[in-house]
This record gives C-alpha cells, structure tokens and sequence, in this order.
C-alpha cells in the first residue's frame, strides 16, 4: 500500500475514525503450591505441571472493543467511496510469511514493536493482510489476531467467575452482545481443570463472538456507516482464520505462556509464524496465482470494494469444525491435504455449551434484515446455539440474489 496516495490517506482517515488503540496491559504470575516447596526444601524433584494464580491477582481488562482492518477476498482490488472510484488506486492485501510482524494485544490501527521486543527479532506492526496456505487455503491475519485477543481477555474473566452466574460485555453490533456463565458447582474440580475448562470455554466463545459479526455484517452492521461491510460477511477465510487464533492462545493458556502482555505477545508470534510454516504459506507470487485460479469463481476483480458481490463464495457452515478451501491452480499439489480444526464440545464429560453461551439481541434498527428468518430464531435473542440456522436462512436469500443477478456461487473448491 502507498501510504503517501491521498487515496490510502483517505482509506486510513475512514479506519482510524473508528478504530481505537488500548492501554490494556497485564503482568501476574504463578504461585508455588505447599507440594513444590516441600519438594524444594527437602531436595526432592519439582513437579513442574503444578501451576496456580492467587484469585487476587487475577488480570482485569475488558475484551478489546475494536477489530483490526481486514481484507476483502481478493488482491489489489479498486475501491469506490460511496458511488466515486478512487482513482490509480488498488488494494495490495497479500502477504508471504516473511512479512507477517510481531503480534501486539489489541493493536488498534498501528503500533510499533522494537526489534528487541520482538520474538522473531523483526521491527515493525503486524503488517496484516491475506496469505495462502497449501493446507489451510486462505488465511486473514487481522481475524487471527483478532481472536486470539478475545480469547485472552475472556480467559482470565472466566476462570475467575467459573461456576459462578456472570455476564460478560462484549461490543455491540446488531444491539447487546455479551456473555452469560451460568452457575454450576465446582467443588470436584481441581485447579488445573478449572484453569483447563476456563481455557476451552474462552476459546469457545471468541470464536463464537467472531461468528457473530459475521452475521451482523451481513444484516447491515458496519463500523462506519458510509462504509457498508456486507462485503465481508461470510467470506470463505474468515472463520477458518478466526478459529486459528482460538486455538492457538487455547495452547499458549495451556502452557501458561501468557501470564504478561510481554509474554502473550512474544509467544503468539512465535506460534503463529510456526503455524504458517507447517500450514505451508507460500509466497506472494504463488498466491496471487492462487487468487487468480479463482477468479470470477469466488471472488470477480472487476467489481469495487465495497460491492457486496465482488465476493461470490461465502461459507456458511458455521460451527466448532472449520474446513479450510483449497484453490486448485499450480500452487496446489496432489499431495496436498486440508487441516481440519476443530474446538472440543466437552471435558471432563461437562458440556462446554451449558457453562456459557454468547448472546446476541437485535434492536429495531436491524429487525427488518431478518424477515426471511423465522420469529422464533431471533426475535427475543440469538445465541451461539443457533448461529448455523442463522446462516443457512441468509445462504438462501444470498442465492436468490445471485440468480436475480445472473451471477454463480462458485464450487467448494
């Protein structure tokens, strides 16, 4: 991207108005248990799985309320602000793994990292854009980040209202949005799988919260409101990308790697730029043939940003299992095979779901968007639960408006 274009100053005025940085920072630590300083006085091995927080110290810091810039499927697309094309203007939006900068906790629009407070000893922001992947199709890396943030911030505000009835707030899109855990005894559970079940349910409903703006984009929420994001809603390496992020700092929870920002922030690189590599990245030149293999099929790069349908495959099969698509051009092999991920449903036989739900409300404002879906599904509230129905009612409404148009949703891949 040319930052010194009026057009990028423009694009950047528009992003900044609604993008706002944090000050959210973290720093605790674990405590030893009466077993290891036993072990320690009396010259005994360490158990060194034995890890716990002082309830006391627990870090407070609300879920980030903005979602970085993300890219629309594609490359070096046009853009229109409102009816007027920006001219000698195009999107640059790919990346190869190389680029990809050191993570920073809700980053906003920009920041700086120091070389010396980089994992991967690498100056710079995050440079977040669209990759492909061999065995994980297309990835967006704002919707990686994005999540893993939200799972963060959701981790230490469960675990210690686990077992407890506890609402979360989470940023409004279609009207409230939040988080309801639900009271439940937890007087069997050790420490470790409380902290094990705070983990997965956090990395659940970060997910979940990403499946929610998906469907409020398609319902007219934007961010801006001269900048329609329509565009975005369901696009195919969303909640793939999104998941990514989930699993990831559900790992890094699990190895008690994000006990500081410092720490979150420099472990998250690293595991991110280790995921890419074994998801087998390739470079921008390779993607961008992947992106013109299917061209006019799943996206058209002759439509505008932010034209709804110059996305012309969206995924709809929301759910705790994300198949990733695959482009069939020279960059992909026989050999290759897709990396399936998933989040558990259940552990320590409790299900996931009846310890917390994400809820989502509609105000008047939104309502008639939702005249095609049954009253039942939505009028009083949405949750998690029914996401998927949902999406399949607005798959329906999108294939009527595609063959009103002449236009095809291309294969799966």
């Amino acid at each position: 991207m040319k930052r010194q274009t009026f057009s990028v100053f423009l694009l950047s005025a528009v992003i900044m108005a609604v993008q706002g940085c944090t000050t959210q920072s973290w720093n605790t630590n674990t405590l030893p248990d009466e077993q290891q300083i036993h072990a320690m006085l009396n010259g005994e091995a360490i158990n060194q799985d034995s890890w716990r927080l002082s309830q006391h110290h627990y870090p407070q810091f609300r879920v980030p309320q903005n979602v970085r810039p993300c890219c629309a499927f594609g490359d070096m697309q046009k853009v229109n602000v409102g009816a007027v094309p920006v001219p000698f203007f195009r999107l640059d939006n790919l990346r190869a793994r190389e680029d990809v900068g050191p993570h920073k906790f809700a980053s906003g629009i920009y920041h700086f990292t120091p070389a010396s407070a980089s994992a991967l000893n690498q100056a710079g922001g995050e440079n977040n854009g669209l990759m492909y992947t061999r065995r994980g199709g297309f990835i967006d890396l704002a919707h990686v980040r994005d999540t893993a943030d939200d799972t963060i911030a959701l981790f230490f505000d469960i675990l210690a209202h686990l077992g407890k009835a506890h609402r979360i707030e989470l940023p409004s899109e279609l009207g409230p949005r939040y988080i309801e855990l639900k009271a439940f005894d937890t007087s069997a559970l050790t420490a470790e799988q409380q902290w094990q079940i705070a983990a997965h349910v956090a990395a659940r409903l970060a997910y979940f919260k990403a499946e929610s703006h998906e469907i409020a984009q398609w319902h007219g929420y934007s961010s801006f409101t001269a900048w329609p994001e329509t565009i975005s809603a369901y696009s195919i390496e969303d909640l793939y990308s999104n998941m990514l992020g989930a699993k990831l700092v559900l790992a890094l929870i699990q190895q008690r790697k994000i006990l500081s920002e410092e720490d979150y922030n420099r472990n998250l690189t690293l595991w991110l730029d280790a995921s890419l590599r074994q998801l087998d990245a390739v470079d921008k030149t390779q993607a961008r043939m992947a992106l013109d293999a299917v061209d006019g099929i799943w996206w058209d790069s002759q439509e505008a940003i932010p034209s709804k349908y110059m996305v012309l495959k969206r995924h709809y099969l929301l759910g705790d299992t994300q198949r990733p698509y695959l482009a069939k051009s020279q960059v992909s092999e026989v050999t290759d095979f897709p990396v399936i991920l998933s989040l558990p449903s259940r552990l320590y036989d409790l299900e996931l779901d009846k310890i917390a739900v994400l809820v989502l409300e509609i105000n008047s404002k939104y309502r008639s968007s939702f005249s095609h879906i049954p009253d039942k599904l939505w009028r009083k509230r949405i949750t998690h639960l029914t996401f998927r129905d949902i999406a399949a009612y607005d798959e329906k409404e999108d294939q009527k408006e595609l063959a009103r148009l002449g236009l095809r949703s291309g294969p799966e891949e």
